[in-house]
């Protein structure tokens, strides 16, 4: 093997794909992106639910929250407080009994269409613990976010903060998921079991 390599070396040849690096990884995309997001995303388990705007968001978390008897609801960040105060739906606005908690509420920074994830960091009031700790994360976007790929999502990022970027970004694919015991999918293992995007225009 090692004179295999030794002789590769020595017999210099010229490389047989020379713009690989500049070649797209994906073929370009006509289609609409909200659309490619939300079949993404249902391909991971998440759930998409698109609204026209936010009285209509607020109905559906409304309708949502019955059906799913949520009680303990946290929301921190400042413009979806105002957004549900405004409609005169129910959350907790700081850590209170957050042990308890059932239902963390979120912005994130953009939605990457070519694989249905959520980019998020910790910019927002939020920080990492709502997305993290209860059981079903929400996550709260508009049209203006949609991006196709995540170098896309980066520049977005890059747009909104310039230099002061935040030292945690990641991106978040479905609810938690894990096949460390027998090869066996769990879903909420290490995190959220129910991830739910909700679209508003914007």
């Amino acid at each position: 093997m090692l004179k295999k390599i030794r002789k590769a070396l020595l017999e210099k040849r010229d490389n047989p794909h020379p713009n690989l690096e500049e070649a797209p990884l994906y073929e370009d995309y006509t289609g609409y992106l909200d659309v490619l997001f939300a079949e993404q995303l249902s391909l991971v388990a998440g759930k998409f639910i698109f609204c026209e705007d936010e009285m209509q968001f607020v109905e559906n978390l409304l309708l949502l929250a019955d059906e799913k008897g949520w009680r303990k609801i946290y929301c921190w960040e400042q413009p979806l407080q105002e957004l549900l105060t405004h409609f005169e739906f129910p959350f907790y606005s700081t850590d209170t009994d957050f042990m308890d908690a059932e239902v963390g509420i979120t912005l994130c920074e953009s939605l990457i269409a070519r694989n249905g994830s959520v980019l998020v960091s910790n910019g927002g009031t939020a920080g990492r613990r709502l997305s993290i700790y209860p059981h079903c994360h929400i996550v709260v976007a508009y049209t203006s976010q949609l991006v196709l790929d995540l170098k896309d999502g980066f520049k977005q990022l890059k747009s909104k903060y310039d230099t002061n970027i935040p030292s945690m970004v990641s991106t978040i694919t479905g609810p938690s998921r894990t096949a460390d015991i027998e090869k066996t999918l769990v879903l909420g293992a290490h995190g959220p079991k129910e991830f739910i995007v909700f679209l508003l225009e914007g």
